[in-house]
């Protein structure tokens, strides 16, 4: 019996990464499906056909995948049950014994890791192992394309970073190499990758880049931990979003997204793109 073809299932297609990676999909000319909260949200892209399948919904899922999927799940909206979500998804996926799963993880995912969130990856991660699912984790930095969201409309950047650096990687490099992985997953089984740009920056260096970049002037103004909370307090975020705001910046301060890697490289065969040139592409320079 010849073996089954292989198919590809995609998640977070209507945003900007799981999108990237539709498109390209879709680009090579591979059909998949794309799972969807709103189903008529989903991009309409040649050979994609748009299924039910918001993350809590296991007998939506099970409907949709197919055990020659190879999954592409990135990781749900930021919530407080987060990892509830993620964790009925693994089980679905698990429950159809689907071929391969490549999650989009957070760089240094560890249970006791600086940013909070990277603790919700971890659970995440740790849920799949023990699934059985093959799988490759994706382990992100901090977006090079957010950059600019992070500042204020004073043109200042704020937060407890102090002089730490940040290897921020762009959202084009990860599509890139989560497109690579789940179209050859066997190399890449078991395996987890941190993904990261060429350069680790601080975030005065990442102020100073988007000034020259997009001619703003731009600066960055180092807070305490408390002035961090202090000025995030007013929009009425429910603690755990004040707690992940405030650590995404601490993380940048002890050191802990600050290690570049050849991942990227090692995945695509040419370098990662730097911050400047991710900006540029954003501006149209």
């Amino acid at each position: 019996m010849a073996p089954a073809e292989h198919t590809y299932a995609v998640t977070g297609a209507t945003g900007r990464l799981g999108g990237r990676i539709a498109r390209r999909l879709a680009a090579a000319g591979i059909p998949q499906t794309l799972l969807a909260r709103t189903p008529a949200r989903a991009p309409e892209l040649p050979g994609a056909t748009a299924a039910q399948g918001a993350y809590g919904d296991h007998d939506a899922l099970v409907r949709a995948l197919r055990p020659t999927d190879r999954v592409l799940m990135v990781s749900a909206s930021e919530s407080a049950d987060r990892r509830t979500q993620h964790r009925a998804f693994v089980d679905a996926a698990a429950h159809v014994g689907v071929a391969h799963l490549v999650y989009i993880s957070f760089y240094g995912a560890a249970p006791d890791a600086t940013f909070t969130l990277a603790r919700d990856h971890w659970d995440t991660e740790q849920h799949i192992r023990d699934s059985g699912i093959p799988f490759t984790f994706l382990r992100d930095n901090l977006y090079a394309d957010f950059m600019p969201g992070l500042v204020g409309e004073d043109g200042v950047i704020r937060g407890p970073a102090g002089d730490g650096r940040a290897a921020v990687v762009a959202q084009d490099d990860i599509a890139d190499a989560a497109v690579a992985v789940l179209r050859d997953p066997a190399p890449h089984t078991g395996t987890a990758y941190e993904l990261t740009g060429p350069e680790a920056l601080t975030l005065t260096e990442v102020a100073a880049t988007i000034t020259s970049v997009t001619g703003r002037p731009v600066t960055y103004l180092p807070e305490t931990i408390d002035e961090a909370y202090a000025s995030r307090a007013g929009y009425g975020a429910p603690d755990w979003e004040l707690d992940a705001w405030v650590s995404t910046y601490t993380a940048i301060a002890d050191g802990s997204l600050a290690a570049a890697t050849t991942a990227i490289e090692d995945l695509m065969g040419h370098g990662a793109t730097s911050l400047e040139d991710v900006l540029r592409t954003q501006v149209g320079t």
